[in-house]
């Protein structure tokens, strides 16, 4: 019983032992590191080691990395303690790294794909956006005095909200907010059923319009818009698909934060005339005005989660003085806290690169818009602006050479600081791998 017992003991402290290990600083660096990593020929990856690992690398093509500079003739590398493992793509290809501590606990499963880098001429100019949507959105709904002297509220009465794209009327195709309203008051009060959009859910629902007391016409009780426009910036430009990315972010509808479905839209060039400094609590802002039609850079076929995307007219449109030749878009793996810098218009003296610092990298497997915190250091840009304003959403930002991704959005309470986001989620949006606020709309809300 008494051996038993010391069994007992000894498989209990085995037990707590390994779990200290396990959860001790040093292997944890380890289980952190990204599951999946990206890598470009030319580039390499340190990891650091502090205890005995035994790493076990499976490889279809062994020419595809490098360990420490040996090729993967051998299946398992003993690593020892305070030697780091480097990793050095060599090819395309994939390999699968296992990793064990004393050779034994399992401690992680890496998988790495060597990629050719995807090159684009990065952006930085100002850019006028002029966006018309598919149907019209519903921005708010109202009460009105019919003629029978009465209160009358029939979006509410039919469940309609703000929020809502009007996409039919009697299944008739809405082509903007005036042709809802020829089709509501055609039918001389008669019942309307409306196919919405609500949360990418397609519904329909019936509203009887009332003809309102003073201007005599049928209403819906509903504030609606049917396009929007507004200053950013472009991102980058991609010469062999000729495709452009921009803003970084969404446009969406100023007041009901729905993103806009797009019928169609365009890009133009723009003149930056004025600055408003951004300060603590209060954004600040490009003020910008739209060159005539002849300045015009090419179409918005796509409004996403990470910015606008389309196709330009013509190479020669799409200038950057600072960079003649595309560059590379940079990996995840190789994006580091530090030193970098930001293309920008903020005047009329066209683009200039401006000093910023990346405060940190958030390490990312799936999409996410809030890929970095950056933070403007450069003192010219600083007594410009007072840090990032909106306008500036899609500026490029770019290390060691390389397109990083784009700035998005501005901290409300610190102007120097703002969000970006990878450009590799940006060429994911058109299929090529690898608080900033809406643009403001120019057409009023029209009431019916």
């Amino acid at each position: 019983m008494k051996r038993w017992h010391i069994k007992q003991i000894i498989g209990v402290l085995l037990s707590l032992l390994v779990f200290a290990v396990y959860y001790s600083p040093m292997v944890q660096d380890i289980v952190k590191f990204p599951s999946e990593l990206e890598m470009s020929e030319g580039q390499y990856q340190v990891i650091p080691f502090r205890l005995p690992m035994e790493v076990k690398i499976q490889a279809d093509d062994k020419n595809v990395l490098k360990i420490n500079g040996q090729s993967l003739e051998e299946a398992i590398i003993e690593q020892k303690v305070d030697s780091p493992l480097i990793i050095q793509p060599q090819q395309q290809g994939s390999a699968a790294l296992q990793f064990r501590l004393f050779g034994i606990i399992p401690i992680k499963d890496m998988s790495v794909r060597v990629v050719s880098p995807v090159k684009v001429l990065p952006g930085g100019q100002a850019i006028g956006v002029t966006l018309y949507t598919e149907g019209a959105l519903v921005v708010g709904v109202s009460e009105f005095r019919g003629e029978d002297g009465l209160m009358h509220h029939p979006a509410n009465d039919s469940g309609l909200m703000p929020g809502d794209i009007i996409e039919k009327a009697n299944n008739t195709i809405i082509k903007d907010a005036d042709h809802l309203a020829e089709i509501v008051n055609s039918i001389n009060g008669s019942p309307v059923k409306l196919d919405i959009l609500r949360n990418d859910k397609h519904i329909s629902l019936s509203i009887k319009p009332v003809k309102d007391m003073e201007e005599h016409k049928y209403k819906l009780g509903i504030w609606v818009r049917d396009s929007t426009a507004g200053v950013g910036t472009m991102t980058f430009y991609e010469p062999n698909n000729r495709i452009y990315g921009a803003l970084g972010h969404p446009i969406t509808d100023m007041d009901t934060g729905t993103l806009l479905s797009i019928k169609n839209g365009e890009i133009v060039h723009s003149e930056v005339i004025a600055v408003k400094e951004g300060k603590k609590g209060k954004p600040g802002e490009l003020q910008g005005v739209f060159l005539n039609d002849e300045e015009r850079i090419g179409n918005i076929e796509a409004n996403t989660e990470y910015g606008i995307f389309g196709h330009i007219y013509a190479d020669s449109i799409v200038t950057n003085r600072l960079y003649k030749e595309p560059i590379p878009v940079a990996l995840q793996s190789e994006i580091k806290e530090g030193p970098a810098s930001i293309l920008a218009t903020v005047d009329d003296q066209g683009v200039k690169a401006y000093d910023v610092r990346i405060v940190s990298v958030n390490r990312q497997s799936r999409p996410n818009g809030k890929s970095l915190v950056v933070e403007i250091t450069d003192p010219t840009l600083l007594k410009l602006t007072g840090g990032i304003v909106q306008g500036m959403s899609g500026s490029p930002i770019i290390q060691n050479g390389k397109l990083v991704g784009a700035v998005t959005h501005v901290f409300i309470n610190d102007p120097k600081r703002g969000y970006g986001v990878f450009a590799k989620w940006m060429l994911e949006e058109i299929g090529i791998e690898t608080d900033d606020e809406a643009v403001s709309p120019y057409k009023e809300a029209v009431g019916m």
